[in-house]
């Protein structure tokens, strides 16, 4: 009977102090960025030190849903404003960028792309990323889309 209850005081002990852990999510928005109904901009996921942030896809609209630049240059150039814009909301920046997704109409554009980029991420390293060239996007006049996750330290 004794090593019965010191069996079971042994459990509740454990399962009562033992370490709970959940993950934190927050979602955020930033007022400068364009906001699509039932899509959130971005979601963060606490990791401790730092959060893992990720973003759903930028496109070349300003805050007020217009369309911004005519060209890869232009409209990479509201991407990444855009990107920087929802990362300042958890305290990050460009320099925080761990992968993009790529998503442009005529990839023969690559390198007008990375020339607007680099001007917003780590060039000394860069982050993972993919290039997809489509056919088209949600409106025929963007011509890029890009997705991002960054990693910022908690402050």
């Amino acid at each position: 009977m004794k090593k019965i209850l010191v069996l079971v005081f042994t459990a509740v002990s454990l399962f009562s102090f033992s370490q709970k852990t959940t993950v934190q999510t927050e979602y955020k928005s930033s007022s400068k960025v364009f906001s699509i109904k039932g899509v959130s901009q971005a979601v963060s996921v606490d990791c401790g030190n730092s959060r893992m942030v990720l973003l759903s896809g930028q496109v070349p609209l300003d805050a007020e849903g217009s369309l911004v630049g005519n060209n890869i240059e232009k409209q990479t150039e509201q991407v990444f404003k855009n990107i920087e814009n929802i990362l300042k909301e958890y305290g990050g920046s460009g320099k925080d960028i761990i992968k993009l997704g790529i998503f442009i109409k005529d990839i023969s554009k690559i390198s007008d792309f990375r020339k607007v980029r680099d001007l917003y991420i780590n060039t000394q390293n860069p982050p993972v990323s993919s290039l997809i060239e489509v056919s088209r996007l949600f409106r025929d006049d963007i011509l890029i889309e890009v997705e991002a996750t960054a990693v910022v330290k908690n402050k």
